[in-house]
C-alpha cells in the first residue's frame, strides 16, 4: 500500500512521518509555506524520541499525485474543509480508492461515501501540533496515538485490517473495529471540555458545567438512537499513552 496523506498538518504529518520511517510509501498533500518547506527541506518531525528530517514526496493538489491501484487516502484536514477537498479528490482519484476519514467529526464519512465506494471511519487521539512550516511536533511517547478504525458505517475488511496493522507497526495503537462510530461519538463527548478549558479555570464550577453538558449530550444521543463507547471503555482503551518533553520546546 501507498499512503496519501491529504492534509499534512499536525495529525496527517505525524501519521505520514511515522509510516514513512516504518518503511511505507507515503505521499503528502499540503499547501502554502508548509508545502514549500516540505518540497525544499523535507518534513522535520520532532518528538520526545528525537528529531528526524524526512524527505517525503509532497504535492500541492491531488491532481499532482500519480494515482495507483494500491493507494489509500487519509483525510486529515479540518472537517470544514472536507467537502471541498473531496471534490478535488474525486476529479482525479479512482472511485475504488479507499478513503480513511482520520478526523474526529462524524459528518466526514457521509460526504466521502457520496463520492467513493470504500470509506472508513477512524477515531483520532494523537497529541501533536503544527506551528512552523515544515515542522511537526508529536508530544507522546510509548503508544504515541490511538487510531482505531472500521468500515463506514460498520464492519471491517482486509483493507482496514492492513491499515491498522501498518499503523501499529509504525508505533501507533490501531485496532480494526466493526463499530468505529461509537468511538467517534465518545470522542465528541471528551471534546466538550475543550472550549470550557479555554475560558474557565479547572475548578468546581467548571466541572459542574462539564457534567451538565455531558448529560445533555448523552440525552441527545439517546433520543437520536446513537450508540457511543462508555467512559470505562474509553479509559481502558486509552491506557498506555505517555506525554513527553520535546527538546528545545516549552
Amino acid at each position: 500500500m501507498r499512503y496519501v496523506i491529504y492534509g499534512a498538518g499536525a495529525i496527517g504529518g505525524t501519521i505520514g512521518a511515522r509510516l514513512f520511517m516504518a518503511g511505507h510509501e507515503v505521499r503528502l498533500i499540503a499547501r502554502g509555506a508548509h508545502l514549500d518547506t516540505l518540497q525544499s527541506h523535507g518534513l522535520t518531525y520532532r518528538s520526545p524520541e528525537g528529531t528526524q528530517v524526512l524527505d517525503i514526496p509532497a504535492a500541492g493538489h491531488p491532481a499532482e499525485v500519480d494515482w495507483r491501484e494500491d493507494d489509500v487516502v487519509f483525510l486529515t484536514m479540518k472537517s470544514q474543509h472536507t467537502d471541498a477537498a473531496l471534490t478535488e479528490l474525486e476529479r482525479v482519484a479512482p472511485p475504488d480508492t479507499p478513503v480513511v476519514c482520520c478526523q474526529n467529526g462524524v459528518a466526514n464519512e457521509s460526504m466521502a461515501a457520496r463520492r467513493f465506494r470504500r470509506v472508513y471511519a477512524m477515531v483520532v487521539l494523537l497529541p501533536a501540533s503544527h506551528l512552523q512550516p515544515g515542522e511537526i511536533l508529536h508530544h507522546a511517547t510509548g503508544l504515541s496515538a490511538f487510531l482505531d478504525a472500521g468500515c463506514f458505517p460498520h464492519g471491517t475488511d482486509a483493507v482496514i485490517e492492513t491499515v491498522c496493522a501498518d499503523l501499529t507497526g509504525a508505533g501507533f495503537s490501531a485496532v480494526a473495529d466493526p463499530r468505529p462510530l461509537r468511538w467517534k461519538y465518545a470522542k465528541l463527548l471528551q471534546n466538550l471540555g475543550n472550549s470550557l478549558q479555554a475560558v474557565c479555570d479547572a475548578g468546581r464550577e467548571a466541572r459542574e458545567i462539564m457534567r451538565l453538558a455531558r448529560n445533555e449530550a448523552l440525552a441527545c444521543y439517546e433520543a437520536a438512537g446513537i450508540d457511543c463507547a462508555s467512559r470505562d471503555e474509553t479509559a481502558e482503551r486509552q491506557q498506555g499513552m505517555v506525554m513527553g518533553e520535546i527538546e528545545g520546546t516549552e
